[in-house]
């Protein structure tokens, strides 16, 4: 076991894949989302490097799952919605049907349910990346790393809202982050020891609203927020990076990857997002990860870590002009950082609470039930309700009751908003 859950100074375990070696097997969770139809991209150019031997979604995009399975030749592809086998397979069938070289015994099994993707986390692979959007992504990361498979994290949300329990799991080696500043911090860390880090800087684009009072954000609406200057990524990290809270929720996950206290760690603006993240050292030296901002450079290096894959992702033009520029951030318009910082010394279930608040405000703001400022405004008040944890122990059982109370008083409090609103209108 291991303070630092991401120690860039240790190997994953497993062979590297590369020259004269057999593919790296690989399993992705959330392959319809944004992270993972980037994996997708980043598997089929280095067929030489990954097989894919399975994949799950929410089942959403049936047709998307179907395609990616011929293409990638998978095993086994799993959906969490009971209710939309039938249309995969329906997919499946229509999709192996117009491929001259397979036929309809070649289908992938399904598995459906909502513990789907926790078992398919646990099945015979070198790497499972988890890309699943929500804490729903919790048991497949602990299944993962109980079955000591290499775990590539963009679903930061199980790290947050489970720490305590995957720090009890994960062996020294196991996690690769993919989430772009984790994955900056894990290279930069690899210019010092951990005793010569003096803080982590981790850098945040600002979003649509960088420069904004408070007051200026109170009529935001759900198209303005949508709209990310930078990155395409879902909705609900979208709102979260208009509102920091994303950002919040990293500063989280980089004190529990590399056991950095929480006063160490700052957040600077910076609109270009070319430098991903920085590590300063004691001795006054800062070494900064960048990259243009395209996500598939960090999950090939999730999915081949040690090794860096080549021609991963696009590089700067270095004969054109360019200028990067770095801002304080803006705590009273977008309080969510300190209040990350303060959830997450809280510990416990808190951050549970945090992120289940959230993610019910964030569908209230889009569903147009409550204002932008509305969102952290009742995540506060909801953690404060909440109270401190008691007690140093923590269960699954314990996280999903926290996440069940959050949610509903999220809920609760959001509807009583609206409320008062349209009486006041």
């Amino acid at each position: 076991m291991t303070d630092s859950l991401a120690d860039p100074h240790l190997r994953a375990p497993g062979s590297p894949t590369g020259a004269g070696g057999a593919p790296r097997d690989i399993v992705i969770l959330g392959s319809t989302g944004s992270i993972g139809t980037q994996a997708v991209d980043v598997v089929l150019k280095n067929p030489d490097r990954f097989r894919v031997t399975a994949l799950s979604a929410a089942g959403g995009r049936p047709q998307l799952l179907a395609e990616q399975a011929r293409r990638l030749g998978v095993r086994t592809v799993a959906v969490s919605r009971e209710e939309t086998v039938g249309q995969l397979r329906e997919a499946l069938r229509a999709e192996y049907a117009g491929d001259t070289g397979g036929t309809a015994g070649q289908l992938p099994e399904i598995l459906a349910g909502p513990d789907a993707a926790t078992e398919l986390a646990a099945s015979p692979c070198h790497t499972v990346l988890n890309g699943i959007t929500g804490s729903i992504g919790l048991a497949p990361t602990l299944a993962a790393l109980k079955a000591g498979r290499t775990l590539a994290l963009a679903n930061k949300e199980s790290l947050i809202v489970g720490g305590p329990l995957v720090k009890a799991v994960a062996e020294p080696g196991q996690i690769v982050p993919v989430d772009s500043e984790h994955s900056a911090l894990f290279q930069a860390l690899l210019g010092g020891t951990r005793g010569e880090v003096r803080k982590l800087l981790v850098t945040a684009s600002g979003g649509p609203f960088r420069g904004r009072s408070r007051a200026e954000l109170a009529d935001v609406t759900p198209q303005d927020a949508l709209a990310h200057p930078t990155w395409e990524m879902g909705p609900v990290i979208t709102i979260n990076s208009a509102t920091l809270v994303n950002k919040g929720l990293e500063v989280i996950e980089a004190h529990l990857l590399y056991d950095i206290p929480f006063e160490r760690i700052q957040v600077v603006v910076h609109p270009q997002s070319a430098v991903h993240s920085m590590v300063e050292f004691t001795d006054g030296s800062t070494l900064a990860q960048c990259g243009p901002p395209d996500m598939r450079l960090p999950i090939a290096l999730g999915l081949g870590w040690p090794e860096r894959v080549p021609q991963a992702g696009p590089v700067f033009s270095w004969t054109e002009a360019m200028s990067w520029d770095f801002y304080p951030l803006d705590e009273e318009a977008f309080p969510s950082v300190p209040l990350a910082a303060h959830v997450g010394s809280l510990g416990g279930t808190a951050p549970a609470v945090f992120n289940a608040a959230n993610e019910e405000c964030v569908e209230a703001f889009l569903a147009g039930r409550l204002p932008f400022t509305g969102i952290v405004d009742t995540v506060a008040a909801v953690v404060e309700e909440h109270g401190s944890p008691r007690g140093t122990g923590l269960t699954l059982g314990d996280v999903l009751d926290a996440e069940t109370w959050a949610r509903q008083r999220a809920r609760e409090m959001a509807a009583r908003s609206q409320e008062t609103a349209e009486a006041r209108a």
